[in-house]
């Protein structure tokens, strides 16, 4: 139990750090000299990284060119990326998104939209497979009262995320209170995987660098319409709850990209199969404490924040939580390799 509540609580003040506009000041650590590398091999092996990685760099790779598969037909329910040369981060972003760098990806497939509840419920009757927030017995929430303070909820799981004292969670939302731990476990089942960082801002870049704000766009709102499930309102203080969920909402409702992929911003955040790392550490020698976490990535935002106050709807924003930790905004979407 004790490392659940010190991954927990870690992962929460990396959730509001990762939602501030300022820098870290530099640390003793950061003044010692360093080597700056065309790539740190040996820290991107660490990270485990798909082979549909085929080039980090600094630069972009002379040769853009990536062989297309014979067969480009997806499966049921998902999206095939073409693959190509992207512009990893924003030099203009938080500090964890900077550097920006250039990745070559292959091809691969994406969920078109993040797991549900009933997709998940799937995996559990078929496997008898117990949840680890189903085995600590609670799952973290924002206590309904307060809207503001984050506690470990008796009985929150994947079935009830607010709790047994909230209603079930809908079978076409997705599914939440569900740790990387669980995510990995369901993807293997489905003869699937999570995406890493750079194959799931490849496809939120539409597969085709796009240097858009957002996944499907610019703007938040189109003709008065919100293209994610965000807060609404004064963020953490009232929420309006304009568009009519409070938390998750149906997959599917909101955001699709020109790509075909829909909640790749806002609903819940999503897990990513990588560790939490430094770009900077990606080009330099050698590695400082804390350029790796062991925590694992999480992309794309939720319900729980809104863009003047958070980063994470941005198609470059970050943020990351112990694999064994459940929270009730955050979820996963799984990738496909091309045989």
């Amino acid at each position: 139990m004790s490392r659940y509540f010190l991954g927990y609580f870690l992962s929460i003040g990396l959730l509001f750090a990762s939602c501030q506009s300022t820098d870290d000041s530099n640390s003793e650590q950061q003044q010692e000299e360093t080597k700056t590398v065309a790539l740190n091999e040996a820290f991107v092996k660490e990270l485990g990284f798909p082979a549909t990685v085929l080039y980090l760099g600094l630069d972009k790779p002379s040769d853009t060119t990536v062989t297309a598969p014979a067969q480009t037909k997806a499966p049921k329910q998902m999206v095939y990326v073409q693959g190509g040369v992207v512009q990893i981060g924003s030099d203009d972003g938080h500090q964890h998104e900077r550097p920006s760098f250039w990745a070559k990806v292959a091809p691969f497939y994406i969920d078109e939209h993040p797991v549900t509840v009933k997709e998940f419920r799937a995996f559990v009757e078929a496997t008898n497979y117990k949840t680890e927030a189903e085995k600590f017995g609670n799952g973290g929430i924002i206590d309904e009262s307060t809207q503001q303070q984050w506690i470990l909820k008796d009985g929150a799981n994947w079935h009830h995320p607010m709790g047994t004292d909230f209603p079930a969670a809908p079978d076409n939302h997705p599914v939440t209170q569900v740790s990387w731990n669980d995510a990995n476990a369901y993807a293997k089942w489905a003869g699937k995987r999570l995406p890493c960082e750079i194959e799931w801002e490849h496809a939120a870049r539409n597969a085709n660098n796009s240097r858009t704000f957002y996944p499907w766009g610019n703007d938040i709102q189109t003709g008065g319409k919100y293209n994610a499930n965000i807060w609404q309102g004064k963020f953490p203080v009232k929420n309006f709850n304009e568009d009519g969920f409070l938390y998750t909402s149906p997959v599917g409702k909101f955001g699709k990209t020109p790509l075909g992929l829909t909640d790749m911003s806002g609903n819940v955040w999503e897990w990513q199969s990588n560790l939490k790392f430094n770009y900077e550490a990606l080009f330099r020698m050698p590695v400082r404490e804390g350029d790796i976490s062991a925590e694992r990535a999480q992309r794309g935002g939720s319900f729980l924040c809104e863009p003047t106050w958070c980063h994470g709807y941005r198609v470059s924003g970050r943020s990351s939580s112990s694999p064994e930790t459940s929270l009730f905004h955050v979820g996963f979407r799984c990738v496909k390799d091309i045989k």
